[in-house]
C-alpha cells in the first residue's frame, strides 16, 4: 500500500519541487531605450542586475552604443535597427554614442 502511495504521489511531488524552484528565478526585465533626435529618451535610468536595456534607433542617423566600463563597443546602428546589452554587474555605467559624443545615458545597477 505505502509503495502505491509514493508511485502516486511522486509525479505531484516532482511538480510541486519544480514549481517552487522556478519561482525563485526571476526573469530579467527588458528596458527600451529609444535614440531619436541625436538623444537618448532618457538620461538617466535605474535597473536590476542581469536586466537588459534595448536600444532602439529611432532617428534618421547612424548611432552606436559605448560601454567602456563594460568593453561594449558596438558597429554602427541604422535607422530602425537595435541593440540589446545585458547588465550583468551592479554598479553605475556611462553609455554613450561615439558618433553622436554629446549623447550620454546614466545607467544605475543594483
Amino acid at each position: 500500500m505505502i509503495g502505491f502511495l509514493l508511485r502516486l504521489l511522486r509525479p505531484a511531488v516532482l511538480a510541486l519541487v519544480l514549481s517552487w524552484m522556478s519561482a525563485g528565478a526571476s526573469a530579467a526585465t527588458v528596458h527600451h531605450v529609444a535614440q531619436k533626435n541625436r538623444a537618448f529618451s532618457v538620461n538617466e535610468i535605474t535597473i536590476a542586475r542581469g536586466d537588459v536595456v534595448e536600444f532602439s534607433n529611432n532617428d534618421e542617423f547612424l548611432h552606436q552604443i559605448y560601454i567602456s566600463d563594460m568593453g561594449i563597443d558596438s558597429a554602427e546602428q541604422h535607422p530602425g535597427e537595435t541593440i540589446t546589452v545585458t547588465f550583468s554587474q551592479t554598479g553605475t555605467f556611462a553609455v554613450h554614442c561615439h558618433i553622436h559624443p554629446k549623447m550620454l545615458l546614466v545607467v544605475h545597477v543594483n
